[in-house]
């Protein structure tokens, strides 16, 4: 993606911070020469070789994991919160503009075997029912439920690049920087306060 040089995010601890609090993304391949895109939840690890890695799985009916044998390259894209900037906030004269937070993740797909496709799920579901008060355990559920469960393709994504971007109104001085700070508390909108946050952590 087109990332201008002060946008870019190379701190690889943010990066995999942010993976973590934005898993749920989209799956982009070709299949059948035509583009697939599919919203799931993802996780980062890493494999026995220590090496990062995305998993997770999609349903045995998508059509889009008949393009995971025809061409193995994908696209994994996950977006954090953002929001329009208006000018009016600026001490000068200027364009509105729009702050956010992305990552986009290439590498190359593999299908897992189905005990590994079971495993990678109660690692998704251990994680969010993490903060659930009744959480639920893969290994307790019946046998009749798990056979939706088996109805799960599970893969793998050997990470080859990692492109990130941060536009948080870095190109601003510190007295327009605050007033936008400011302008995004007053909103309410529960996106523009969090635009805020991540700014104000930015720059103290």
């Amino acid at each position: 993606m087109y990332i201008p040089k002060t946008y870019k995010n190379e701190n690889p601890d943010e990066i995999r911070a942010f993976l973590k609090a934005n898993g749920f993304g989209i799956l982009v391949n070709q299949t059948n020469g035509k583009l697939w895109a599919t919203h799931i939840p993802m996780i980062l690890d890493t494999d026995d070789n220590g090496n990062e890695i995305l998993h997770s799985h999609i349903s045995k009916l998508n059509p889009q994991a008949e393009g995971f044998t025809e061409n193995d390259q994908v696209l994994a894209i996950f977006s954090g919160s953002h929001s329009y900037i208006s000018s009016s906030w600026y001490d000068h004269e200027n364009v509105p503009t729009w702050n956010y937070s992305a990552v986009h993740i290439y590498g190359r797909i593999k299908i897992v075997e189905q005990e590994s496709a079971l495993r990678s799920l109660k690692k998704l579901v251990d994680r969010y029912e993490a903060n659930s008060e009744k959480p639920i355990r893969i290994e307790n559920l019946s046998e009749k439920t798990m056979q939706e469960a088996r109805g799960i393709i599970g893969f793998e994504i050997e990470i080859e690049e990692i492109q990130a971007v941060k536009k948080l109104s870095q190109n601003r001085d510190d007295k327009n920087y605050k007033n936008i700070i400011s302008e995004l508390e007053k909103t309410q909108d529960m996106q523009a306060i969090a635009v805020a946050k991540e700014m104000g952590k930015c720059r103290k």
